[in-house]
């Protein structure tokens, strides 16, 4: 007999961030994130949870128990679909001081897009599949 597949009720990726406020910025600012829980220790802000539409993601303060100069986000895409103007997202990113690594542009299947890296490392498009 096999046993039930996984039936998700939602996803949040989590995140771990070299200077948390600067992730925050690229977050908030730059994307349109809404923070919507912040954990504190000794009175520094250590995690976020953050959500775009029905999206959402976390975002916490490296320990650097791993070493301060590993690397982070290799292999790892965070694809975002969205119903808006991925050119005025684009648009938003830009003026926040972003930097796109490539669109907003058609890609070969279809969806408009632009990609974007984090200050981390981690690679997210964000996409209109119309």
């Amino acid at each position: 007999m096999t046993s039930p597949a996984l039936q998700a009720t939602s996803l949040a990726p989590s995140l771990t961030a070299s200077d948390l406020p600067r992730s925050i910025q690229f977050y908030t600012k730059g994307l349109g994130f809404e923070i919507v829980e912040k954990n504190e220790a000794d009175g520094a802000v250590r995690f976020v949870m953050m959500k775009a539409g029905a999206g959402m993601l976390g975002v916490g303060q490296d320990d650097f128990a791993k070493g301060r100069n590993r690397t982070k986000g290799v292999g790892f895409r965070i694809w975002i679909t969205t119903s808006q103007d991925v050119s005025a997202l684009a648009e938003r990113a830009k003026n926040a001081g972003i930097t796109l690594d490539e669109g907003p542009k058609a890609l070969p299947w279809g969806p408009m897009a632009f990609a974007v890296t984090d200050p981390d490392g981690f690679k997210l498009t964000i996409a209109n599949p119309r």
